[in-house]
C-alpha cells in the first residue's frame, strides 16, 4: 500500500511539473516609438521637396511645418479653410496623408 501511495504521488508531482511547463509561454512586448517632430519654419523645408509639393498640390499653401531627425517632413495644407496634414519624405515624395 505504502509503494502504492508512493507511486501516485510521484506521479503527481512529474504530471504537475508538465502541466506548468506546458502552460509557459513567451511573451513578446513591442515597443513603437512615433517619431518626433520639431516646429520648423516653412523656409526651413528643403526648396526641392517645396518645388515637388506644389507640384502636386499646388492649390494649397503650407500652413505650418515640423520636421523629424531622419528628414521626414509634416506638413499642414489649407485651401478655402480646409486643413489637411501629410508627411512626405525629405525628397517631397507623399508618405502618409493623416488627416
Amino acid at each position: 500500500m505504502r509503494k502504492l501511495f508512493f507511486a501516485i504521488t510521484i506521479l503527481t508531482g512529474l504530471a504537475a511539473t508538465a502541466a506548468t511547463s506546458a502552460l509557459k509561454k513567451d511573451i513578446t512586448t513591442s515597443v513603437y516609438q512615433e517619431k518626433q517632430y520639431k516646429k520648423i519654419e516653412i523656409s526651413e523645408v528643403s526648396k526641392d521637396a517645396l518645388d515637388k509639393i506644389k507640384k502636386s498640390y499646388g492649390n494649397y499653401a503650407v500652413k505650418e511645418a515640423y520636421k523629424a531627425n531622419d528628414g521626414e517632413y509634416k506638413l499642414v495644407l489649407t485651401k478655402d479653410g480646409a486643413d489637411f496634414t501629410a508627411t512626405f519624405t525629405p525628397a517631397g515624395d507623399l508618405i502618409k496623408i493623416i488627416s
